[in-house]
């Protein structure tokens, strides 16, 4: 998956706005976080505690939770490892729960 990619699809999530910088370009529901884009191959992403370990029980090499993140509802996503489906439906889930 592509940066690219990431941006077509939380561009086309209903109400997911582009924000952030040019560098770090992030997508928002309502000012709520659902993903950023932290540098060309990683991605930070909303996440409950409970998809995020299903994340990295299924795809420990795409999904992982650095120190600095294990208290958060995130998950950090690298992109160049092929499972898009996976990202795809991780974006996705964290645009629904910004939603609610």
């Amino acid at each position: 998956m592509t940066p690219e990619d990431v941006a077509a699809h939380a561009s086309g999530l209903p109400r997911c706005k582009r924000k952030g910088t040019a560098s770090r370009p992030a997508w928002y529901v309502d000012d709520r976080l659902v993903v950023r884009l932290e540098d060309a191959t990683t991605l930070t992403v909303r996440s409950t505690f409970e998809a995020r370990e299903r994340l990295l029980a299924e795809h420990p090499e795409t999904f992982g939770v650095p120190p600095a993140m294990e208290r958060h509802l995130k998950v950090q996503v690298v992109l160049d490892h092929g499972n898009d489906d996976a990202i795809r439906e991780a974006i996705s889930a964290a645009y629904e729960l910004q939603r609610r």
